[in-house]
């Protein structure tokens, strides 16, 4: 037995690979022959020749991952061969058996102590996360391919168990004083820090990318089966927090094994921080802008486009003229400046703008289209994109629905085949049926081209460079697919979301917006998704103008705000701070603090014929002292429902 292969013979191999990827699936399928179920049948721990087998496949794969093209490897060993439920066949009978072998043959230095799950679970993860990049949610949810939701529950609880062992209690490097086991034939074999290394990207990935995003879409387990016990203590939390620690590593590494209310303290934390460290240059400069209500977004762009990195995370002071060229009375404390937040936001993100779209989903997405609207479009998403920033990072709530595939670009992350309903259902559905066509496809006569079509503007584009003579196949369609979904997804909007991204990362670095999927990110956009829990909002009210916890008008508004539908209850919120969702820790986060305060003359009945009114950008509601609990739900039902109780001032 060589060390290692002959340097000619080698590149004759790779070249036979690399020109025919059949080659790659005769020998990975010759392997499972006779050997290899994909059946869960026999729940006995794998036989020798299975072990031998597995051994045998994933140290030749764990080669190839690192040689050939990897699209091309995957693509192959994903669509033409079994190996993600042979391989998972494999694992789920070692693990109900607690028995995992030892692959000594394969891997060197192996301590006695190594898990045996680590060759298979480095290969299994990397081939069926890119598997799940082209599933449609018809494979995954009803036909159940490849694998089962019943046994997609217990891959989530084998793979968690991995991870954590890996991050947590392995260490990363081989101690000198571990005994390796013998290696009789003398085979060159792989390193085990580098099967760890593959191993927890492959996990990490795995579960944050794909198996946590399609459970996000439609759960097929508990979310807290993504979660680590360990990583719920106290202990760990504060030493999560503190950073530089193993605990702030994990949650880098693989942030879905702590809870989500975790690693929003967590993020809070780090804001607090970074208004800390910035705290001596805000008390040197104060920014103070004058804007025109007429032209809100316009003298925003142009006023704040101008600061700093530092200057932006510092306060901000804003003074509104009216039409007439008047300044508006007023000290901004902080709520004109979160009035001006609400109003830009709103006016900015407004589709009739043209820099967003909306999806049938009713979802915002950045115009692939907009250098035809704005000339500066470019340098408005990078200005956008620092105005969410801002907004989350002063802790502002925003009732701005984003569409998945775009709040994936804050995490500088590609969208894949199963995002694409959302955007354009007919192209989700024409894709779906090349997938699954059973005739030969090249008599369709298509190419590898897609054609834009933009305000009345059609273009052909080619998806390769040749894609005008290239002909679609069976062989080459899941890669036709692939193209065209991320030209919809990725590529069209990528100078949207590469501008947007740049302004936005000026206050949120990306190490702490990649602590959240898409889902969690909207959260913190927009606050708490839960029905509004108004024992907790009067436990963090202020009170003003003659009002106090006990007063008897007080204890009738919150017995009909109790009695409010849920829909109501979100009204109301929306009434009072200018967004519909809670602080995703409590109102306790709520800033300012909600105050009632009591509207009119003390002593004068007749103010009680009044409507409710409201200031969102103190969080203020301003209460006539109705006569009747009646009186108070019909008045403030009807301010509620209409712009009439709004009053900015």
């Amino acid at each position: 037995v060589k060390d290692e292969l002959d340097i000619d013979l080698q590149k004759q191999i790779m070249a036979a690979f690399d020109s025919n990827t059949k080659l790659l699936e005769h020998l990975v399928n010759a392997l499972f022959t006779g050997t290899l179920s994909t059946n869960y049948s026999d729940p006995s721990g794998p036989s020798d020749a299975e072990v031998e087998a597995v051994g045998s496949i994933c140290a030749f794969l764990h080669v190839m991952f690192s040689t050939l093209p990897l699209d091309v490897t995957m693509t192959a060993l994903a669509y033409r061969t079994d190996i993600v439920p042979a391989l998972w066949n494999f694992i789920k009978r070692c693990h109900e058996n607690q028995r995992w072998p030892y692959f000594s043959k394969y891997i060197s230095p192996l301590p006695v102590d190594a898990p045996g799950w680590l060759l298979p679970v480095s290969v299994f993860c990397p081939i069926y996360k890119y598997m799940l990049k082209i599933v449609d949610n018809e494979e995954f949810y009803e036909q159940e391919k490849p694998l089962s939701l019943k046994d997609l529950k217990a891959l989530v609880l084998i793979l968690k168990q991995a991870l954590w062992q890996l991050l947590w209690i392995i260490p990363s490097h081989t101690s000198p004083s571990q005994k390796a086991l013998p290696n009789p034939l003398g085979l060159k074999k792989m390193s085990i820090d580098s099967l760890k290394s593959q191993a927890r990207i492959g996990l990490s990935e795995l579960l944050t990318q794909q198996l946590q995003d399609w459970n996000s879409r439609l759960p097929f387990t508990a979310e807290s089966d993504f979660y680590s016990q360990e990583a719920t203590s106290e202990n760990f939390v504060s030493q999560a927090i503190l950073g530089n620690t193993r605990a702030s590593e994990i949650i880098k590494l693989a942030p879905f094994l702590a809870p989500f209310t975790i690693r929003v303290k967590i993020f809070t934390s780090q804001l607090a921080n970074s208004k800390q460290s910035t705290a001596s240059h805000s008390a040197l400069t104060r920014h103070r802008f004058k804007i025109r209500r007429s032209r809100l977004l316009e003298d925003a762009f142009d006023q704040l486009s101008l600061l700093s990195e530092e200057d932006l995370k510092g306060p901000i002071r804003v003074s509104f003229v009216n039409e007439h060229g008047v300044e508006e009375a007023g000290i901004d404390g902080g709520g004109i400046f979160k009035d001006f937040m609400e109003n830009i936001t709103r006016a900015a993100f407004d589709v009739q703008y043209g820099l967003f779209k909306e999806t049938v989903d009713h979802v915002l997405y950045p115009n692939p289209g907009s250098g035809l609207v704005h000339e500066q479009h470019l340098q408005y998403f990078q200005f956008l994109g620092s105005l969410l920033g801002k907004a989350m990072y002063e802790g502002i709530l925003v009732d701005l629905p984003f569409a998945t595939f775009f709040l994936s670009k804050l995490k500088e992350k590609s969208n894949f085949l199963n995002d694409l309903p959302s955007l354009d259902p007919e192209l989700y559905r024409h894709l779906l049926f090349l997938k699954h066509y059973k005739g030969d496809l090249s008599d369709l006569e298509l190419y590898f081209v897609i054609v834009n079509n933009e305000y009345g503007e059609q273009n052909e584009e080619e998806l390769l460079p040749g894609g005008r003579e290239m002909r679609v196949t069976n062989q080459n369609v899941i890669t036709f697919i692939h193209l065209v979904a991320n030209h919809r997804l990725n590529y069209q909007i990528r100078g949207q979301g590469r501008h947007f991204l740049r302004g936005f990362q000026k206050l949120i670095p990306k190490e702490w917006i990649d602590m959240f999927n898409e889902h969690e990110i909207q959260l913190l956009i927009s606050g708490s998704l839960e029905s509004l829990d108004i024992d907790d909002l009067r436990l963090n009210t202020n009170y003003s103008g003659g009002y106090h916890p006990d007063h008897e008008i007080i204890d009738m508004l919150w017995e009909v705000l109790k009695s409010f539908s849920s829909d109501n209850q979100k009204k109301f919120l929306k009434f009072v701070t200018g967004c519909s969702r809670g602080p995703l820790l409590g109102f306790e986060y709520l800033d300012p603090k909600f105050c009632i305060q009591r509207a009119g003359v003390p002593g004068l009945e007749e103010h009680g014929d009044r409507l409710p009114t409201s200031a969102t950008c103190m969080n203020l509601l301003k209460l006539p002292p109705y006569r009747t609990k009646e009186q108070l739900q019909t008045k403030l039902l009807y301010a509620i429902n209409s712009e009439a109780g709004f009053d900015l001032s």
